[in-house]
């Protein structure tokens, strides 16, 4: 097989470079190693910024979003059996998110490649990326039963932190910086809809606890657990219990419990590849770089990667200027270390750390006071939870 753009990943990164690149009339191969049923199931993020929302409507893949996806215009912080409320609107210029689960972006990206797309290959593991110092690099993958080469001109790895993407790039190349976080998320589906209209987020002596929701009969709900917990010692109950007390405020607020249908531990990590590009390989989305899930940047981050990358191949393609392709990944970097450091302040302020001591729980409390009680901090959460504007390729932003 030959292509310009071999895209090795069908995620929402891989799909929606496709769908770009398509619209744009540059023809590409996406590889995916799962079937699609698994595609179309994965549990991922359910927060869509601004920009994410506009990206979607632009390329056709935002009616049955703008259908059923949530609109909100802010989150609430809870701590000190404390509520409050930050209102996005109002401190970032009209700015809002919306509440889609990825695994909905997905479905729709999938059912616009296959309606009119190009080729998009289910069951398809990549197993070697060749010169990738040369002109024309290979991906070797498996499909039907048979061994094949796809020939491109580029190759881009959407395949996720653990892909063959950037394992294919020689050692030294490519410095990863990376943070675990001492403590993981259980997180829960539950049929029950949700106890409050936007995500509530809270501090408690008892950890994080995050309330969220997939639609309005489907709570998505999380609690901060140790690293290594199964999820098998935590029975109905005691998750409900749990969180029963980590979200009490001084009111008349109550938590609707309901059936659990799904239990997963996710554990926490910062982590960054520099460059994200080795000659014809560009890295983007979690190939490149992982945020803990507490400021919901995951998603939006492969999102505003790949917008990026393909404006510089349509640029590439139409003039064959590579400014684009060489300004890509520092274009990109910029963005991820403003989202990695929000990311992991937020998480910070929110979590309480195995080994933390009476004062620093007091310098967490003085924190989210502060966001409490100024517009100035109250604003900078805001801004940074809706995400910045997309930059134009081959400029920072």
């Amino acid at each position: 097989m030959r292509t310009t753009v071999g895209i090795i990943g069908g995620g929402p990164a891989g799909l929606l470079l496709a769908r770009l690149l398509h619209r744009a009339g540059v023809d590409s191969v996406v590889l995916e190693s799962r079937d699609r049923a698994y595609v179309e199931h994965r549990q991922r993020a359910g927060i869509l910024e601004q920009a994410t929302v506009d990206v979607l409507r632009a390329c056709g893949a935002g009616a049955r979003m703008d259908r059923e996806g949530l609109p909100h215009r802010g989150i609430e912080l809870r701590f000190d059996r404390r509520a409050h409320r930050v209102d996005f609107p109002s401190l970032t210029g009209g700015r809002t998110v919306m509440v889609y689960a990825q695994t909905e972006v997905v479905r729709d990206l999938i059912a616009l490649q296959l309606a009119d797309g190009p080729p998009l290959l289910f069951e398809a593991p990549a197993h070697a990326v060749e010169g990738l110092d040369g002109e024309r690099p290979l991906v070797r993958f498996t499909h039907a039963g048979r061994e094949r080469t796809l020939e491109c001109d580029y190759v881009v790895g959407c395949d996720g932190f653990h892909g063959i993407s950037r394992r294919s790039v020689p050692e030294g190349a490519l410095r990863g910086y990376e943070r675990l976080y001492p403590y993981s998320w259980l997180g829960v589906l539950a049929d029950v809809p949700p106890s409050c209209e936007e995500l509530v987020y809270a501090h408690s002596e008892r950890g994080f606890a995050l309330h969220s929701m997939r639609s309005p009969s489907v709570s998505r709900l999380y609690l901060q657990v140790p690293n290594d917990t199964d999820p098998a010692d935590w029975p109905d109950e005691r998750i409900w219990d749990e969180l029963d007390a980590r979200f009490a405020i001084d009111g008349d607020w109550k938590l609707a419990r309901g059936p659990i249908t799904a239990k997963s531990v996710t554990p926490m990590r910062s982590f960054v590849t520099e460059p994200m590009r080795y000659g014809r390989l560009l890295l983007a989305g979690d190939a490149a770089h992982i945020v803990p899930p507490t400021g919901a940047k995951g998603l939006n981050l492969a999102v505003a990667d790949v917008v990026v990358l393909a404006r510089a191949l349509a640029d590439w393609r139409a003039t064959g200027s590579t400014a684009g392709l060489d300004a890509y990944s520092d274009t990109c970097l910029r963005r991820v270390w403003r989202a990695e450091h929000f990311s992991a302040s937020f998480t910070s302020t929110l979590h309480t750390a195995p080994d933390e001591t009476p004062f620093e729980s007091r310098l967490r409390t003085a924190a989210l006071d502060r966001i409490a009680t100024s517009r100035t901090a109250a604003a900078e959460l805001a801004e940074n939870y809706v995400g910045p504007p997309l930059a134009p390729a081959g400029r920072a932003h």
